[in-house]
């Protein structure tokens, strides 16, 4: 996975043992606080339920910076989608020598077209963020497109600049 956006840019990569959770290290470079610094992760699927209609997902994450042990986060994210809406959020916090703060997004989404199983799939979407380091709000539009093993998201605001977010599973 690669993430940019006004906070960081990142490329994280990880190995799943089974569906339930997931080991993985991140190299990020973290715009705000001007530094770079690798994250060990691990994610852990709480809640999954998928019914004929929809799939919700509920997951916990969590990261040691290689900057020491006072600098880790923790959070939540989860989701929730039909073939045609989607709804997502999370919620993270994290903990450094330097300060800590709080990231927090939502996501509302319409997919305008129902394609079939390996078609392209695409979703326009509403995203909003904040994080108390600047304590403002962003609302954007986003696309995001999926199809087979690759997802790409990208969206734009001025105060967060690009929100890129690819992933490639193997």
């Amino acid at each position: 996975m690669a993430f940019s956006d006004n906070m960081k840019n990142s490329i994280y990569v990880h190995y799943s043992p089974t569906y339930k959770y997931s080991i993985g290290v991140e190299k990020i470079r973290d715009k705000y606080f001007n530094e770079d610094y690798l994250s060990a992760r691990f994610t852990y699927l709480i809640d999954r339920e998928n019914t004929k209609f929809s799939q919700r997902n509920l997951y916990f994450q969590s990261g040691l910076s290689s900057k020491g042990f006072n600098n880790y986060f923790y959070g939540m994210h989860g989701d929730w989608e039909t073939r045609r809406l989607f709804v997502g959020f999370g919620l993270k916090k994290t903990e450094k020598k330097i300060q800590d703060y709080l990231e927090q997004s939502y996501q509302i989404g319409v997919a305008p077209y129902l394609g079939d199983y390996g078609d392209l799939h695409t979703w326009v979407m509403l995203k909003s963020k904040k994080n108390s380091l600047d304590n403002k709000w962003s609302t954007y539009p986003v696309l995001k497109f999926f199809k087979g093993n690759t997802l790409m998201e990208i969206g734009y605001h001025r105060r967060t600049n690009l929100d890129f977010h690819v992933m490639y599973r193997f």
